[in-house]
């Protein structure tokens, strides 16, 4: 880095301060000094907490944040169906755009938000935080270097800690769009291939305010990919026991297997029984170091006019594969993706 951009600081404003918001403002905060966080929205926003942060500019509506002529950039963290407008009035604002998934909750807006995006030429980073852990981060990178030789099966666990709250859920999209879209990016991320045949199956079994919503606590979800690798993810709202995070890649050569993080390391042998800690918690423990790095990751990008490390076609993508996943579960048949 040259002395010029040495001093070089990105002025970042966020909408949103729900719990990633807030996350997100905090890392910037106290961990991230290459970020300036001079404004926030929120219709709900907490003034003491942003206070302590030090945020001068505290508003109630997000086009408050986009009129800022001194900001840089904008960090999107507010609820779904919010996005497309948000990336839109950023984007002709002038701003470098970081926003967490997903873009937004159809196909056809997220198509539409994206040509703003190329006509205005503006730096778009999706918020796939585990694609920036460093467990799986190291997998991807000894995958794509032939490590275990060609993919042949990629199976993907996720399962949260407790389900979200019934009111999150009314806008989220659903499960596939809000949960088990992060799982589709990583099966694009760690085979660097595109799926082409989806099947799904899923069932309420832990809470039955999703089937008000039309929605699901628990799913199996198998798919085929282009370069001929199997896949398959394993989704559930409640894990009793901590926020399950578990990647297998078996390939021709060998495969690669990235364990849950644990809340300690310790191991307790007797004579009776062999006992070791749970997992982290909750997502915002388990991928502490990943938020950080996504950040890291677009502030290098904006510094430098690099292309997007996790661009709007990785969401568009995504967005694809939760789509088929949720018309196969109720056909019941497998989809193909053209």
């Amino acid at each position: 880095m040259d002395s010029t951009n040495q001093q070089r600081r990105c002025r970042i404003g966020i909408i949103g301060a729900g719990r990633i918001g807030k996350l997100h403002a905090e890392n910037i905060a106290y961990h991230l000094p290459q970020f300036v966080l001079q404004a926030i929205a929120d219709p709900y926003l907490d003034r003491a907490w942003a206070d302590k942060l030090s945020i001068a500019g505290q508003y109630a509506h997000f086009e408050e944040v986009l009129a800022q002529q001194n900001l840089d950039a904008i960090l999107i963290a507010s609820p779904s169906n919010l996005h497309v407008a948000q990336i839109k009035g950023a984007s002709d604002a002038g701003k470098a755009i970081f926003c967490e998934k997903p873009i937004g909750l159809h196909e056809e807006e997220i198509v539409d938000v994206l040509k703003t995006i190329q006509a205005n030429n503006t730096l778009l980073q999706l918020g796939f935080n585990r694609r920036f852990d460093p467990s799986f981060s190291h997998l991807q990178r000894q995958v794509q270097a032939g490590d275990i030789g060609a993919v042949h099966l990629v199976k993907i666990t996720s399962r949260d800690p407790a389900c979200p709250t019934k009111e999150y859920c009314a806008t989220s999209g659903g499960l596939f769009m809000d949960m088990t879209i992060h799982d589709f990016d990583m099966a694009r991320f760690l085979t660097q291939s595109e799926v082409v045949e989806v099947y799904a199956t899923g069932a309420v079994l832990i809470n039955p305010d999703f089937e008000a919503l039309d929605d699901i606590d628990t799913a199996i979800i198998q798919m085929r990919f282009a370069n001929g690798a199997l896949g398959v993810i394993d989704n559930s709202r409640q894990a009793v026991y901590g926020y399950d995070q578990r990647i297998e890649v078996f390939g021709k050569e060998g495969m690669l297997l990235a364990n849950n993080q644990l809340k300690h390391s310790v191991m307790h042998y007797t004579n009776t029984l062999t006992e070791q800690a749970n997992p982290e918690y909750f997502f915002l423990e388990r991928y502490q170091q990943a938020f950080k790095t996504e950040l890291e990751s677009f502030y290098d990008a904006w510094l430098h006019n690099n292309p997007s490390p996790v661009s709007g076609r990785d969401g568009l993508q995504a967005l694809r594969i939760a789509q088929a996943a949720k018309q196969s579960l109720v056909t019941k048949l497998p989809v193909s993706l053209s």
